[in-house]
């Protein structure tokens, strides 16, 4: 199971929201790249990193993306990126920089022409972001929601041609309160053959052990985790997390 230590940028700062509010922001670095240094000197495989600002705007902030052209310059670690992704250009733009895979949200639930294309065009290199609130997909940086339901979006994107998902449950994200099972796994049953990777939540080791169990006896489509404020609350260590995930 991979583990995805998370940078949100805001204002070319790495922050955390809770439950993907815009008013409730604490900045851990004023320089993302300190962060993701941080995060490769304790073991980390991958980054996984938000324009939080681009998310909300519907357009790549000009700020974060500067912050992310360092990350990849001094950074070997591949990126998984998203935030304001919402044209074919933007995924080339990203990719052609030195992204590894790229996420898209809003754009590929309003526009299903452009989720087939993307996903025609890109393949692996894209994946989709499910962003839920009490089941429901949300948008725009988690402001709207879109009326459908997380596992009925899946399997439509699925059909179309869908690579990966990174399910997120907005009521968990940056609370520290422990991972909804039940809806990651909703959502992974929904579409088995594909994997899925966990996001909002994750917050003690008891957590990486559900996930654990889940991936070996019921979700062996669960690809990995996205961990963020735990590991800036020092609640989780990334080192001891990795450690133990590759051990199993």
């Amino acid at each position: 199971m991979n583990i995805y230590p998370a940078i949100d940028m805001k204002d070319g700062r790495c922050v955390r929201l809770l439950q993907g509010r815009y008013d409730a922001v604490t900045t851990y670095a004023q320089d993302p790249l300190l962060i993701a240094h941080r995060w490769q000197e304790a073991g980390g495989r991958w980054l996984h990193i938000v324009d939080l600002d681009g998310a909300k705007e519907g357009k790549p902030s000009e700020l974060n993306r500067a912050a992310l052209k360092r990350i990849l310059k001094e950074v070997p670690l591949p990126i998984q990126f998203g935030g304001g992704v919402r044209t074919v250009d933007i995924v080339r733009q990203l990719l052609d920089l030195g992204v590894a895979r790229v996420v898209l949200g809003t754009a590929v639930v309003r526009d299903p022409a452009l989720a087939e294309e993307v996903f025609t065009t890109f393949g692996e290199s894209v994946a989709v972001g499910v962003d839920a609130r009490n089941g429901n997909v949300a948008v725009q940086g988690w402001q709207e929601e879109s009326g459908e339901q997380a596992t009925d979006f899946v399997k439509r994107m699925a059909s179309i041609g869908a690579k990966r998902f990174i399910f997120t449950d907005i009521a968990r994200d940056g609370m520290l309160q422990g991972i909804n099972a039940e809806a990651l796994e909703a959502v992974a049953k929904a579409v088995p053959e594909i994997p899925i990777i966990a996001s909002g939540g994750v917050t003690a080791m008891g957590d990486i052990d559900t996930l654990l169990r889940l991936k070996s006896e019921r979700m062996p489509n669960l690809d990995g985790a996205i961990i963020g404020k735990a590991l800036y609350t020092g609640n989780l260590d990334l080192v001891e997390v990795i450690r133990y995930v590759e051990e199993i």
